[in-house]
């Protein structure tokens, strides 16, 4: 910042505003976004928040969204080329900074994103770059360097951020990132849910794994498990960090392959250079064997940074990180939404009102199906039977292992094994799962009579799934409503109505994310996300796929 007084400047803009929104093409070493973090404090007259959005080179590809010890400040790190970014970027920049940009492709998209009275800011733009600018509505000065964004092309309305009050129904990770993340917007909200406890349902096993997810195409589920992983080991570290607030170790997990060919494409993946080895590394046999102190025959991935946690202190320590905000109401029993004007009432069993705001978020997993609104929601559950089994009786081990089942380290004298997946509806433990549990484990371990004879012992939970295995977060579909509606856009949603569901067997790390992205949206945040994964998390992504597939005549079949 200048001594001079400098009308482009972000603190003779942000006056008066609720949000302001800087967009750097070159995050460099932090130190201009570190400064105008400083210059933001120490304005009085600052708006009540910040957001950064920039662009660096040398991070895993995609959107990083790295907490900030201010709740008010948002930083969005994005890795990508500048118009691959500003494409899939969902945000309304204030001010751009440019600085090192090359050719003059990303002119349109960049004013796509400017808002009103954007202004930008730049260093030595060549002749065709300021001429494709000033094509897009951006006026500059004499000097070149600066410039307001005057098109009258009309700007897309933003959506009204709704009064901050919300009902949050599920208190297992889905529901408590919600509150939490709500929470440090300045949100009131309500927590229901119907266990007299938190995390009692699929949230409330001994131990959940986190790793990321590798694929040869990086596709859709990889990218979004990417992106919340390393977003998960950020946020657990701003509420006080695994192994300390939260029970669990970041011990890493190794993944064995699982034959021949899993791990020759393994060995394409790792060819490829583009993870660095604290991410994920390919083990050959004997170099996983050496540090595994077992058989691994195929080799194996070892992700350090990965581990374990019990969901249950997760959810705890993020209700904690809530505030004077929220309150809690626990033990409710099963509960119905009636909506009265402008909000939602929850009514209890008894009719009574449990809890009321206009906005609710359903964050209870595949029970979520049971509320009238979101009964057409294709969520099934799927039973998962967990096995506890003395460690002293189990080879010791360094870090998580898995293949098609998983194996935790020794935790108060307890292993967890598992975890089958049932089409059924039977909450009780079973010997039958504990058995598969059981030949897996021994399997994983090359023992054939490790936990062989060990007393039926364990958890059932629920995992709620969608049929493309992805979460659904965003505002719910009204599907009676949708008519021919062909673009996401368009589909007409419930007021005030949304979703955090369909987490399966990843709600550890993707609850923390997914939560941001709700809030952001609800705010008209810049979204920690790229436009295509929040479009495959749309809820009513199956409104759209409900038309396509009843216009396939009977008999045909897809390719």
């Amino acid at each position: 910042m200048t001594s001079a007084f400098d009308p482009f400047s972000p603190a003779a803009l942000w006056q008066g505003r609720a949000r302001y929104t800087v967009l750097y093409t070159d995050y460099g070493d932090g130190a201009a976004a570190a400064a105008l973090i400083d210059a933001w404090r120490a304005d009085p007259a600052r708006p009540a928040r910040l957001h950064i959005v920039a662009l660096i080179a040398g991070l895993l590809p995609g959107f990083h969204r790295v907490p900030q010890d201010d709740d008010a400040v948002t930083l969005d790190l994005l890795a990508a080329p500048l118009e691959t970014a500003l494409a899939q970027l969902a945000a309304r920049i204030d001010c751009a900074y440019l600085h090192g940009v090359q050719g003059n492709g990303f002119a349109r998209a960049l004013a796509r994103l400017a808002a009103a009275d954007a202004v930008l800011r730049a260093d030595a733009l060549a002749d065709e770059q300021v001429a494709a600018l000033s094509a897009q509505g951006f006026v500059f000065d004499q000097a070149r360097r600066s410039a307001r964004f005057a098109s009258r092309k009309p700007r897309p309305p933003l959506t009204p951020v709704p009064p901050r009050h919300a009902v949050v129904i599920g208190a297992g990770l889905a529901g408590c990132a919600a509150a939490h993340k709500l929470c440090a917007r300045g949100w009131q909200v309500t927590l229901v849910e119907r266990h007299p406890r938190v995390a009692m349902e699929a949230s409330g096993n001994l131990a959940g794994i986190f790793m990321p997810l590798l694929s040869k195409d990086d596709n859709i589920p990889t990218r979004l498990t990417r992106a919340a992983y390393l977003y998960a080991l950020r946020y657990w570290d701003s509420i006080g960090g695994i192994g300390r607030a939260i029970e669990g170790a970041a011990c890493g997990v190794m993944q064995l392959a699982r034959d021949a060919d899993h791990a020759r494409v393994s060995r394409t993946i790792a060819a490829a250079g583009a993870y660095p080895s604290e991410f994920a590394a390919w083990l050959e046999a004997p170099e996983a064997q050496a540090l595994l102190g077992l058989p691994a025959l195929d080799g194996a991935w070892l992700f350090r940074q990965g581990g374990w946690a019990r969901p249950g202190s997760v959810c705890a320590a993020m209700l904690d990180a809530c505030g004077a905000r929220l309150v809690q109401r626990f033990g409710v029993g099963s509960v119905r939404l009636e909506r009265s004007d402008d909000a939602w009432l929850v009514r209890g069993e008894d009719g009574a009102v449990v809890a009321q705001a206009p906005t609710v978020v359903l964050a209870g997993g595949a029970a979520s199906i049971r509320f009238e609104q979101a009964a057409r929601l294709p969520l099934a559950a799927l039973r998962g039977q967990v096995t506890h089994l003395d460690a002293a009786t189990l080879p010791a081990l360094p870090f998580v292992l898995c293949r098609e089942a998983y194996l935790t380290p020794a935790a108060n004298g307890l292993a967890c094994a598992g975890a089958t997946y049932d089409l059924d509806a039977d909450p009780g433990l079973r010997a039958a799962s504990q058995q598969e549990n059981i030949a897996r484990l021994q399997a994983l371990v090359s023992d054939p009579e490790a936990g062989a004879g060990a007393p039926l012992a364990g958890r059932v939970g629920f995992r709620s799934v969608a049929p493309d295995r992805l979460p659904l977060v965003g505002a719910l579909p009204d599907f009676d409503a949708a008519g021919s509606t062909e673009r996401l856009r368009d589909v007409p949603r419930h007021p005030g109505l949304h979703g955090l569901l369909g987490y399966a067997s990843r709600g550890l790390i993707w609850a923390p994310l997914c939560a941001e992205l709700l809030a952001a949206k609800l705010e008209n945040e810049p979204l920690p996300l790229e436009a295509a994964l929040v479009d495959a998390l749309d809820p009513a992504r199956f409104v759209l796929r409900a038309r396509r597939s009843s216009r396939v005549p009977q008999g045909s079949q897809l390719e």
